[in-house]
């Protein structure tokens, strides 16, 4: 008899807070299979309007997925275009969806919320490679 190998999707989800409060993150953690959509929710810290999205998979760097100012979309990487769905509707939390989940979708998955867009500047550069930002400095 031959054996079937079910491929497993864990999805680890962190909720990443500031010093007063925090962001809320659901579910906890995801368990899916190849295929199947995996969805996560973020409610930002009350009064912030600036949602990122980052995804680290083990033993490598953390990745920016998204970013959202006032709910709307600011700035997003092309995986995110094509496999994920996202949404930020008003009185709901902000969500982040796997259309059909992977072996490499594996990852800790979180979200982070700023006040303002005081800060953006310093969180895009925090999920650009350094190696990007020496070339960028470089040239100037």
């Amino acid at each position: 008899m031959g054996t079937s190998v079910l491929c497993c999707l864990v999805l680890c989800l962190l909720g990443a807070g500031s010093f007063v409060a925090e962001v809320i993150q659901t579910p906890g953690h995801l368990v899916k299979t190849k295929g199947q959509k995996a969805k996560m929710h973020c409610v930002p810290t009350t009064g912030h309007t600036a949602v990122y999205w980052y995804q680290q998979k083990p033993n490598k760097e953390l990745q920016f997925l998204i970013y959202f100012q006032n709910r709307e979309v600011l700035e997003q990487i092309e995986m995110v275009k094509q496999r994920f769905t996202v949404e930020y509707p008003k009185n709901s939390p902000c969500s982040l969806e796997i259309q059909s989940s992977e072996p490499g979708d594996s990852a800790l998955y979180f979200c982070a919320s700023i006040p303002s867009t005081a800060l953006k500047r310093w969180f895009l550069l925090v999920h650009k490679p350094i190696t990007a930002r020496l070339r960028k400095q470089a040239m100037h």
